[in-house]
């Protein structure tokens, strides 16, 4: 009984709380309604002042308040003043008896197709509400919705269009109408220099270069809109081993460049040791890439960031293209699902492994020409034969999903493979003895993005995503009986938020925050001499940032700032990174930039060089200790002129840049510092100059490039010398021609050679070297040529063919020189060369 005593006085406590609420609830509505009357006890004395009877329902007249009519109206003067006060319908039967009600209300169903005014094409997924009652459009277009009061208003909504919001009595009720939706005009990223170079290049008002390879023009030497390829054509960017995953952007390495999939960081961006991307050209929808004045929303980089993004639309048709070339075959469909969502997929697998094209064999003489592959053994009288097999393949999906008119999830999967085997069979001690060695690589990068638009000036994008890569190699001595095992795991894991807010057309705030956990494995084991080391470590980081960006009311002046904080927690660090852009148009065809940026990094490239695995240079990834591997620190300043008009652009940029923390594990040193390891860092002053005309259908360009580049290591002798990636002078020129169907075009590649250390004796099996990079290469010389042709299969389906030539007066290019002890004690000097003439085919299908 105590228990239920105890329930009905908690019930009591509710009841009199509630009682006191709606008391003071009704005071405060009495207060607020001035001398306003609830309309039923106006009629409890009227019913009695003129002696007659109201009937009406009870719900109709409880929640109506009004000021009690004039004591002196007459009775016809007081039903017309409620009437107007009520909205109600007053009608008298007799001189007694008067009815009250509500209006009457005319329901009627009501059926459509929306449809876009632009193309003619149906809306499908469009939410059209009517008061309370709502639905959605088919596939078609088509809706319906019943019992819908006349009175109400027709509200149609779809992501991309602006809003239709009209009475329900305009339209024609006695058939299914077709109601038209205006695109939603966005604002486009202003470009400041169209066709930077050729078609499909363009370079907007932040001093981004914004790469569509839907709309690129071909460039020399090359079928395929190769994103990591096309980039070097543009001035102040190299590859110094002629590779695509070795990207040099004004004196940087490339793992000082934050090369983003999707928004997830990628630590594998080569097949085929480099020489190939590993993100296939025909799923690529835009390539933003950023060497000055970066976005405060990007971190843990010092050098160039290049975003690659996939299509992120919803298709409604079917689309897609497969085709071949002496390298590899590839295939990409979009498939709508459902409604309001379509998947990408995307899959690319080389034949090098059933078919040694003219192509392949180029590579694999540059990839593997002086090493144990291509002059396998030092007892070639024991060797009975060896054979090596490559292959490589990556595949993608791309999904996207549109939840409502405001909310979208993407969801992005991406998987790269490379792998060699290199067997070699030898007779030893009378003996049959066969070993493979072996190097694995692949990456798996996933991720989710929900991306939310609240209003017409605010939207916030949240992602997770997972990358991970890693690479096993095993090598094995044939004739001295030794394996080395080597491998590098990267798991990184992150997630970021950001939101941006127009305050107006001239105006708009950016900001978020990114937590970024990176873990590093390093594994080393020998058997003989018996070694083993396995290093691990794991950073936790947090950047928050916010940036404003701004310009003039004549468009004339834009100028972007933005602040990076970051928080390393290992080391209790934290790291403030200005940024800015300023860019100033200050007549119809002048326009000049001035950027700059303070940036930093946590993770470096070893590089494994030479004698370590089949004598092929790789590269393993590590983390900052904060100790012999410090985190590193970049500052750039730059300002530039561009000239646009009437088909010419003439532009150049001067810069200064230094990056400090770097380590000369990193920096691939083949000389007297090889088995150094010290700190130091490296400046560099340069300038980018180009000139381009575009005339009818040909296009013409011309770029130069001078840079000095500079090491500083104070524990070496001398601390000041040239670096490694020291190309004084880089010329290029190019000039394509295109008409409906065909394109063609060429270019001239020139640049200096770069630095070298030349030895000048042994001693005790010891190299003696002179001055680090005192000596040059030759100069780097190459003419490459491309076409490709277009053609109708059927209405719906066209096909391509091309071929390309790369260095195509097959000169012999120099791209290293080092040096190694042969068995006689002396030296042997090893020299690298680049890819000698190589041809290639392609030919596809798009439908």
């Amino acid at each position: 009984m105590k228990t239920v005593g105890s329930y009905y006085q908690v019930q009591l406590i509710r009841f009199i709380l509630c009682a006191v609420l709606v008391f003071f609830y009704s005071f405060l509505l009495s207060a607020q309604e001035n001398e306003k009357q609830s309309l039923r006890f106006i009629l409890f004395e009227l019913e009695n002042r003129y002696h007659i009877s109201f009937a009406y329902v009870d719900d109709d007249v409880n929640t109506i308040f009004i000021i009690s009519p004039p004591d002196n109206y007459e009775l016809n003067e007081l039903i017309e003043y409620l009437q107007e006060e009520t909205g109600l319908v007053f009608q008298i039967l007799n001189d007694r008896f008067i009815t009250i009600s509500k209006p009457s209300i005319k329901l009627i169903n009501f059926c459509g197709r929306i449809m876009d005014e632009k193309n003619s094409e149906f809306i499908g997924g469009a939410t059209i509400q009517s008061g309370k009652k709502f639905t959605i459009s088919d596939e078609n277009g088509y809706f319906e919705l019943k019992n819908l009061e006349i009175s109400d208003s027709l509200l149609v909504r779809s992501l991309g269009y602006e809003y239709l919001n009209a009475p329900l009595n305009t339209f024609d009720g006695d058939s299914c109408d077709t109601l038209f939706l205006k695109q939603k005009i966005k604002k486009l990223r202003e470009i400041i220099i169209s066709n930077f170079i050729t078609q499909g290049i363009d370079k907007d008002a932040e001093s981004k270069y914004i790469i569509n390879s839907k709309s690129l023009d071909i460039l020399p030497g090359l079928t395929e809109p190769d994103v990591l390829q096309t980039v070097q054509a543009l001035p102040g960017i190299m590859s110094i081993d002629e590779t695509v995953s070795d990207i040099n952007v004004r004196g940087g390495t490339n793992d000082q460049n934050l090369i983003l999939w999707n928004g997830i960081r990628m630590y594998q961006c080569g097949h085929f040791f480099g020489l190939i991307s590993a993100f296939n050209p025909f799923t690529s929808s835009e390539v933003s890439l950023i060497k000055n004045g970066t976005s405060a929303f990007f971190g843990d980089v010092v050098s160039s960031t290049l975003d690659i993004q996939t299509e992120n639309s919803v298709k409604k048709k079917i689309s897609g293209s497969g085709g071949i070339n002496m390298i590899n075959a590839d295939f990409n469909i979009n498939l709508p699902l459902f409604k309001k969502s379509s998947l990408q997929l995307s899959a690319r697998r080389s034949i090098t492994d059933f078919l040694h094209t003219p192509t392949y064999k180029s590579y694999f003489e540059r990839v593997f020409k002086n090493t144990e592959v291509s002059n396998p053994s030092d007892y070639p009288d024991s060797l009975q034969n060896s054979d090596e097999s490559f292959l490589f393949h990556d595949f993608s999906l791309n999904y996207n999903l549109f939840v409502s008119s405001h909310d979208k999830i993407e969801l992005n999967f991406l998987r790269i493979y490379n792998n060699i085997n290199y067997q070699e069979n030898a007779f030893i001690s009378e003996d049959t003895i066969s070993k493979t060695s072996g190097l694995e690589q692949k990456s798996i990068a996933a991720g989710v993005i929900y991306r939310r638009l609240w209003n017409e000036k605010f939207r916030t994008n949240a992602q997770i995503y997972i990358s991970n890569y890693q690479l096993d190699a095993v090598n094995f001595g044939l004739f001295i009986d030794q394996r080395i095992i080597q491998e590098n795991e990267v798991l990184d894991k992150s997630l970021k938020l950001d939101a941006r807010f127009a305050v107006n057309e001239l105006l708009d705030i950016y900001g978020g925050y990114q937590l970024m956990e990176i873990g590093i494995g390093n594994l080393i084991d020998i058997n003989n001499p018996p070694y083993n080391r396995y290093e691990k470590g794991v950073l936790l980081s947090h950047g928050i940032f916010t940036e404003v960006n701004s310009r003039s009311h004549s468009g004339n002046t834009k100028f972007r700032g933005g602040l990076r904080l970051n928080y390393i927690s290992k080391f209790n660090k934290w790291l403030l990174e200005p940024r800015f852009v300023f860019n100033q148009r200050f007549s119809q065809y002048f326009s000049i930039e001035v950027l700059g940026e303070l940036k930093s990094q946590n993770i470096i490239q070893v590089i494994d060089l030479q004698n370590e695995f089949l004598g092929v240079e790789k590269r393993r990834w590590a983390l900052s200790n904060n100790e012999d591997i410090p985190i590193i620190q970049s500052r750039q300043i730059s300002a530039g002129i561009n000239y646009q008009r009437s088909g010419i652009l003439i532009g150049v940029e001067g810069y200064i840049k230094n990056v400090e923390g770097i380590t000369s594990r990193s920096q691939g040193f083949q000389n007297q510092y090889q088995y150094i390891r010290s700190t130091g860092d490296y400046n560099i002053k340069g300038l980018d100059f180009l000139i381009n005309k575009r005339f009818n259908r040909i296009t013409s360009w011309l770029s130069y490039s001078f840079a000095k580049n500079d090491y500083y290591f104070p524990e070496f002798t001398p601390s000041t010398f040239p670096n490694n990636l020291d190309i004084r002078h880089v010329l290029s020129f190019g000039i394509s021609y295109q008409s409906s169907n065909f394109q063609v075009s060429g270019g001239v590649h020139w640049r200096t050679g770069k630095p070298f250390t030349e030895a000048i004796g042994i001693e005790d099996n010891k190299i003696l070297y002179q001055p680090a990079n005192a000596s040059r290469l030759d100069s780097y010389l190459r003419c490459d040529l491309s076409g490709k042709y277009k053609f109708n299969i059927s209405s719906k389906v066209s096909g391509e063919v091309g071929a390309s030539i790369w260095n195509l007066v097959n000169r012999q290019n120099i791209l290293n020189i080092y040096y190694k002890p042969d068995n006689q004690g002396g030296i042997d000097e090893v020299q690298q060369y680049a890819l000698r003439i190589t041809p290639n085919l392609m030919f596809r299908i798009n439908f």
